[in-house]
């Protein structure tokens, strides 16, 4: 379900975090599009966070730290990843209203990048939204093979040490299901957002000036079972 946004002037940062409270997210038909629409999907994609997948051979992947991966140093350039055109993908729903708007929530410490490196190049990484115990994940993106889901990873691991109860994906596609989305209906869904609401997590509960370690973060993953 999706209704026009028609006051569009008036979304501030906190009235998107009331949107997402209430289950519904913004987004533009196109990046030259000026306009906004509320999304508020039948079925919603989730990523149970004891359901992640991870094969042998991205937990090789993960273990080998071929990729340095951090928090939150370099927020723009990760929407700049995500919006940009890719196979398959010639627009993007990230228009300049999108930029500005999670900008600000990065600003309140309700958005978080999470950003991937190999040798000192941004090669993948996601962002998304916080609030109480759940993590909405706006988007994500890969230049190098594996980037994105090192960075999905080492998301997971940081909500499961911080105390998260929902990771929100918004839709499934392939490449989320072989991770371990799945799709719930928008009344289940709107029972696990009241729940997770009641939360208190910590997006910090692991260090954010440092990298964690492939292997620690498999670590902490294997805490889940």
């Amino acid at each position: 379900m999706a209704s026009r946004d028609t006051m569009s002037a008036e979304i501030t940062p906190e009235v998107l975090l009331r949107a997402y409270a209430c289950g519904i997210f913004p987004m533009a038909e196109s990046a030259d599009d000026p306009t906004l629409f509320w999304v508020e999907p039948e079925e919603r994609g989730v990523i149970p966070l004891d359901g992640l997948k991870i094969s042998s051979r991205l937990a090789r992947t993960v273990r080998s730290d071929r990729f340095s991966v951090t928090v939150d140093k370099a927020f723009g350039e990760v929407i700049d990843g995500c919006a940009e055109a890719r196979p398959g993908r010639d627009n993007t729903w990230i228009n300049r209203r999108i930029r500005v708007l999670y900008t600000g929530l990065h600003a309140l410490g309700h958005c978080h990048s999470v950003e991937v490196w190999e040798r000192n190049a941004l090669v993948g990484g996601l962002y998304g939204v916080n609030l109480g115990g759940a993590f909405f994940g706006e988007s994500m993106f890969h230049r190098a093979r594996d980037a994105s889901k090192v960075a999905l990873v080492h998301l997971v691991t940081r909500l499961v040490a911080g105390g998260f109860t929902l990771l929100d994906t918004q839709y499934v596609t392939e490449h989320l299901r072989s991770l371990g989305a799945i799709e719930i209906s928008r009344r289940r869904y709107r029972t696990h957002l009241d729940l997770a609401l009641l939360h208190e997590a910590d997006f910090g509960a692991l260090a954010t000036d440092r990298p964690i370690s492939g292997a620690d973060a498999l670590t902490i993953l294997a805490s889940r079972r």
